[in-house]
């Protein structure tokens, strides 16, 4: 019999430090029952999709869970084509604060920058 090597694959998603750091302080605060922190892709806005950052209660079965410093990013599953080999970062300034992905999937996103199409 041959022996089946595996190798851990990258995740779909690359955190920033600052990214790890806010989802430790989302988790901080969290309600109780939640596991970590879930991305999706809902469609909503003028480009189709957007980006949204909740609260997970429990895994879901085809869910991706990346273990972070800060706690577990779940990316839900219906959601990671459109999010591989993006970067997920946290950005604040004096007037606004908010997740911000860098996603080479994206042909193009909204004004406003709140959806993007793939």
């Amino acid at each position: 019999m041959t022996d089946i090597k595996t190798r851990a694959r990258p995740a779909a998603v690359m955190l920033t430090a600052a990214s790890e750091a806010r989802i430790a302080e989302l988790m901080s605060k969290a309600p109780e029952g939640a596991i970590g922190v879930k991305l999706s892709t809902p469609r909503r806005g003028c480009s189709g999709l957007a980006y949204s950052v909740d609260y997970v209660m429990q895994a879901v079965a085809f869910d991706e869970k990346i273990e972070t410093s800060g706690g577990v990013l779940y990316i839900d599953g219906g959601s990671v084509l459109y999010l591989v080999g993006s970067i997920m970062d946290w950005v604040e300034d004096e007037f606004a604060a908010g997740f911000v992905f860098t996603n080479p999937n994206a042909t193009g996103s909204c004004g406003c920058g709140e959806s993007f199409t793939v």
